[in-house]
């Protein structure tokens, strides 16, 4: 099914989004064993070309999903006790089967992704990417403002 509205955006229709995406998301990430927050620590190690500081990692992911920080640590042991991520000293680092398993998981988006997104011209997507930048930036400076 295909919708599109002339309503303008705003804090709900970002929440729908969000939470529809995210569920094709969790599906495809339940199939493989892996829950959000895993999948959300595992990326940036899986891209990088080296190994990640794991205090730099910690603190990236309590800022994206403002997480509590206990909890990050927590999904980090867990992916390390998994044998998904390795530790060497104060960096972790994608392990063969965690970038198999990171493979696996954004072949399966991407199929999905493509079909999300897939029509939508070229001119939306980039004054949506504006919007949703500012609107993230004025939240976290509210965020910022509420907790100082």
């Amino acid at each position: 099914m295909t919708s599109t509205t002339t309503a303008p955006a705003d804090a709900r229709a970002l929440g729908l989004a969000h939470y529809a995406a995210r569920a094709v998301l969790e599906s495809v990430l339940a199939r493989q064993g892996l829950g959000f927050q895993q999948q959300i620590v595992l990326r940036p190690v899986a891209l990088a070309a080296a190994p990640v500081g794991r205090a730099r990692l910690t603190a990236d992911t309590v800022a994206a999903l403002k997480a509590d920080e206990d909890s990050v640590r927590g999904t980090i042991d867990g992916l390390i006790a998994s044998g998904l991520l390795a530790a060497d000293a104060s960096d972790v680092r994608i392990t063969d089967t965690g970038r198999a398993l990171y493979e696996r998981i954004t072949q399966e988006t991407s199929v999905a992704s493509a079909r999300i997104w897939g029509g939508i011209p070229e001119a939306d997507l980039l004054a949506a990417g504006r919007v949703l930048t500012l609107v993230t930036e004025r939240a976290n400076a509210e965020l910022a403002a509420a907790g100082s």
